[in-house]
């Protein structure tokens, strides 16, 4: 039996491509920070940065987003590690499971 994706699920991976595209990512947290021109020399940091997402992103019972909000600010923590060398003020370190690419 095939399951598809929630509308909402659907809709929260969309959003965050979106956001991704746009450069507005984990806003306010990645203002003046320009990943792009970072990313541009790697995809695969990238495709670390929607696995984070899709691995924190959490669903109810009807498939539906429950946190697509720290799931977004958990891939822009990662990304402002990236282009910084550092970990924004306040948050906590990147776990195993919240990076790993399956």
């Amino acid at each position: 039996m095939s399951v598809r994706m929630s509308h909402g699920a659907s809709g929260a991976v969309r959003r965050f491509a979106g956001w991704v595209a746009r450069g507005s990512v984990g806003h306010p947290l990645m203002d003046g920070i320009d990943y792009w021109t970072e990313l541009a020399e790697s995809a695969s940091q990238m495709e670390t940065c929607f696995a984070i997402f899709m691995n924190v992103l959490e669903l109810d019972d009807q498939g539906e987003p429950i946190n697509e909000k720290y799931a977004e600010r958990r891939a822009a923590v990662f990304l402002y590690q990236y282009c910084t060398g550092e970990l924004p003020p306040g948050e906590p370190e990147l776990e195993g499971w919240e990076v790993e690419l399956y």
